[in-house]
């Protein structure tokens, strides 16, 4: 009986190990492709005047820098609206900064004090809205820091009528803590791979990523507006899978920007993760569920160890390992051009570990923590405790 169960155990291992290598595979496909797309010449299409809106909370890491860098951008004509909750802000002294060192740019703050919903971000987003001025609009998260060329290259996209919204790729800037270096590390090797793949397999995205949100006006209003996703714990993704809907394209630009981590200690690690994941698991919830297949490391070391450490599970474990880090090379250095990626490898066991630990643990409830306070996720909806 006990030689039956370890026999099973064998075979479903093997079987994750072959899955995880096709999946592999797949990332180094993607990646090919978006390179291939990055070198493409295009080009440069009429741009349009843009409204750039960041909803802003607290003093993130290296916030003067990032949005300071929306004020360099080499771009004909735009305006950027910051907002803010509270008046008390410590993100207010920073806006104001900006206002009296770039007196020439269209820079205004917005105090957004009505919550209209759970998602605060969103809540603001609404708020700041009418005070906008252009077709065009751009919407990202505070702690984005950006290249000058950054506006021209996300909006040059929605010259196509086709295309409904632009998002791109980000890499992250690592505090000198442990968890922020696994937390870089999931979305330079993992999250963005992953990103590639779907972009890949599908044709193009039916999501959108916080780093980036481009889009018009009336699309918006189409999709039901900031009001329609203001519960939405993934109002990123709730947004891009609207305009979708819509019958347009979601682009994924070229451009990678970065965003600055936090300090995490590891109990905010893994707050962070989990809220991500069953954020995750209710907006994708068969693609989730199927990420079982990629757990590469966690399925050679089970060969390992059902085999009883037979020479060929290690060969297994070898070349699952060098797919893994093969695909983190390739994503997080070439694609995302990581430059801290190759010190962080050796952390990839941890971190891989790490995540299936959290993928368990995200089907075991429905309470997530963001910025400390506690929420209940009832199919993408938040609903404060």
């Amino acid at each position: 009986m006990i030689h039956s169960i370890v026999q099973i155990l064998e075979i479903i291992s093997a079987a994750g190990c072959l899955s995880s290598s096709i999946y592999y595979l797949l990332c180094l496909g993607s990646a090919s492709s978006f390179l291939r797309d990055r070198l493409a010449q295009v080009t440069a299409p009429p741009l349009p005047p843009v409204s750039i809106l960041k909803p802003l909370k607290g003093g993130d890491p290296g916030l003067y820098d990032s949005l300071r860098s929306h004020c360099l951008q080499d771009y004909p004509e735009y305006e950027i609206i910051f907002g803010v909750n509270d008046p008390r802000d410590a993100a207010v002294a920073v806006v104001e900064q900006l206002q009296r060192e770039f007196p020439q740019r269209a820079i205004h703050l917005v105090v957004a004090p009505d919550q209209l919903g759970a998602n605060v971000k969103v809540s603001n987003l609404q708020q700041m809205l009418p005070s906008s001025r252009y077709e065009h609009m751009l919407v990202n998260d505070g702690d984005i820091r950006v290249e000058p060329d950054y506006l021209r290259r996300i909006i040059a996209p929605l010259a196509d009528d086709r295309v409904g919204m632009v998002t791109c790729l980000y890499r992250g800037v690592t505090a000198a803590t442990l968890g922020s270096r696994l937390e870089s590390l999931g979305i330079a090797t993992d999250f963005c791979a992953g990103v590639l793949v779907a972009r890949f397999l599908e044709g193009g995205l039916r999501f959108a990523l916080g780093s980036t949100l481009a889009f018009r006006r009336t699309d918006l209003e189409r999709a039901g507006g900031f009001e329609a996703i203001v519960d939405f714990l993934a109002d990123d993704y709730e947004l891009g899978r609207r305009i979708a809907d819509l019958g347009l394209r979601v682009r994924l630009a070229e451009v990678v920007v970065e965003t600055h981590l936090p300090p995490y200690d590891l109990r905010g690690f893994l707050q962070h993760q989990l809220r991500w994941a069953r954020g995750v698991r209710d907006s994708r919830a068969g693609g989730y569920i199927g990420m079982v297949t990629t757990f590469g490391l966690m399925w050679s070391l089970s060969t390992v160890i059902a085999a009883r450490g037979a020479s060929w599970s290690w060969l297994v474990l070898g070349v699952v390992a060098l797919l893994r880090s093969t695909v983190a090379l390739v994503v997080g250095r070439v694609v995302l051009r990581d430059r801290d990626l190759p010190s962080h490898l050796w952390l990839i066991p941890l971190r891989d570990l790490v995540a299936v630990a959290v993928w368990i643990a995200s089907f075991a409830g429905h309470t997530v923590i963001w910025r400390g306070d506690r929420f209940q996720l009832r199919n993408g909806r938040l609903v404060r405790v």
